[in-house]
């Protein structure tokens, strides 16, 4: 079994700012339809385009100077709902009138005056959530991460500080107790986050694993497009790896990868796998895991294993009649939550049926994802891993790569460059100062195009750890469709 991915942080007393009162003046929202460039298939839907929502919010701090803050995030179908019942754009429909409801319900929270970007969250989540609107909390909780990502940005930017610093320092006003009462207020995270971070491939279940396997009308950008080719060129060795829900064909599809990681070079490869809510129970899982490791090649692979993210569908995980065969999973990895973290004190609940670790993700929520992490600094075993559902530079990538680095995790699912041309969304004056202010983070191509900067399987995170939430970024949203 690997060590877990996340750094232990101590609990310790650290300098001390004001905690920067605002009030919220305004909250807009804009839309745009990004086209992948090859499918992305997890679950049950394939993706081949997405509709990014853009927002932005102006705050007025004490001297009166009004400030800006941005952030960015895609309207996921069949994620944060897996309804088949539901169309693709019935789930976009709600994700962006979940954003709508959560800029009200911020502006009712902050609008005459915040004491801190804490509260004002605090408040705005407790009224989505239990809003009759929403029956799901992921998708209530989505609009307000939105709005709460831009709200941080605008603080971070107006006090001058990092997002890490502004957090250590208690700008925001972060006090996790408030949330999980056991929690202790002291936590801080590293005072110098990681420089880097290693990129987890994701391999979805369509993806080529070769050169060989690639449609032959499927246009060539000159960017990897099968597994092979993208361990090649980055110097790939972590790797997350969507599974079915079928243990034949998981297991098929696991030697598969495995055979093209060893042919590749791959010495010692450390692997997630992700269950996307596809499996009934916990003993179709371990059979999956037994069966693989019998095979040569698929104990190679499970030998890196890190951890299986949410086999069951979310309201089966709190279930004990799913989890008989947990310690026969255990054996292999721990388990970690992701859509079953619905809401605060989700892994606590957890912890008795072998979930050890929970999903960082800004859809969820940043001071959710810092809650979590102090709970996991209150014991080994437990952990916080970054999983992306499919964040794009330059804003989206850039805000969650500073909270992981903040959180002090060590590998991060990163999908975004790989289903989507990197800065190709965006205007060329975004485009240009994306390039400008992190030259190690993306680098421009041959043919006028950009790619992330992945270098031996690591991704640069100096240039993000910068005034604001993910470090310098210019948006021109009025290039996009606004939502009214």
């Amino acid at each position: 079994m690997m060590a877990g991915p996340i750094m232990a942080v101590p609990m310790m007393a650290g300098p001390m700012m004001a905690v920067l009162g605002f009030a919220l003046s305004d909250v807009a929202l804009w839309s745009q339809q990004v086209t992948a460039r090859q499918p992305f298939r997890f679950g049950r839907v394939t993706i081949t385009s997405l509709v990014q929502l853009v927002a932005r919010v102006r705050i007025a701090v004490g001297d009166g100077v009004v400030h800006e803050g941005f952030a960015a995030d895609f309207a996921a179908p069949k994620w944060f709902r897996k309804d088949p019942a539901r169309s693709v754009d019935d789930d976009v429909a709600e994700l962006a009138d979940s954003a709508h409801r959560a800029a009200a319900a911020w502006l009712r929270a902050a609008g005459d005056g915040a004491t801190s970007a804490f509260d004002a969250w605090r408040s705005a989540y407790r009224e989505q959530v239990a809003a009759a609107e929403f029956d799901d909390a992921l998708v209530a909780g989505f609009g307000v991460a939105l709005i709460e990502r831009a709200v941080v940005d605008a603080v971070c930017r107006a006090a001058h500080l990092p997002f890490h610093r502004a957090l250590r320092e208690g700008a925001l006003g972060f006090a996790p107790s408030a949330i999980d009462p056991p929690l202790d207020d002291g936590w801080l995270p590293p005072a110098e986050p990681a420089p880097s971070i290693a990129l987890r491939h994701t391999v979805g279940l369509v993806d080529p694993l070769t050169d060989a396997d690639i449609d032959p009308a499927s246009p060539d950008d000159g960017l990897p497009r099968s597994l092979a080719a993208a361990v090649a060129r980055y110097g790939l060795d972590h790797f997350k790896i969507k599974l079915a829900g079928d243990v034949a064909a998981d297991r098929a599809r696991l030697l598969a990868i495995a055979r093209v990681l060893r042919e590749a070079g791959v010495v010692r490869p450390l692997c997630t796998l992700d269950g996307n809510e596809g499996f009934a129970s916990l003993e179709s899982v371990a059979e999956l895991l037994e069966r693989t490791a019998r095979e040569s090649d698929g104990a190679w692979l499970l030998a890196g294993l890190a951890f299986v993210e949410q086999p069951l569908p979310r309201f089966a995980t709190f279930d004990p009649s799913r989890h008989a065969a947990w310690r026969r999973v255990l054996r292999f990895a721990p388990l970690a939550l992701d859509e079953a973290d619905v809401r605060p004190g989700a892994l606590r609940a957890a912890r008795p049926f072998g979930y050890r670790g929970v999903s960082a993700k800004s859809c969820k929520g940043l001071f959710r994802a810092l809650t979590n992490a102090v709970l996991c600094a209150t014991s080994p075993e437990l952990f916080v891993c970054g999983e992306d559902l499919t964040t794009l530079p330059a804003l989206a990538l850039q805000q969650d790569l500073a909270l992981l680095a903040t959180l002090g995790i060590a590998h991060a699912e990163r999908n975004g460059h790989h289903f989507f041309r990197p800065l190709a969304h965006l205007t060329p004056a975004e485009r240009a100062a994306a390039l400008a202010a992190h030259p190690a983070l993306y680098e421009e191509l041959a043919d006028g195009g950009a790619a992330l900067g992945i270098r031996s399987g690591r991704l640069a995170l100096a240039s993000l750890l910068t005034e604001g939430l993910g470090g310098a970024v210019v948006v021109e949203p009025e290039a996009r469709t606004r939502l009214r």
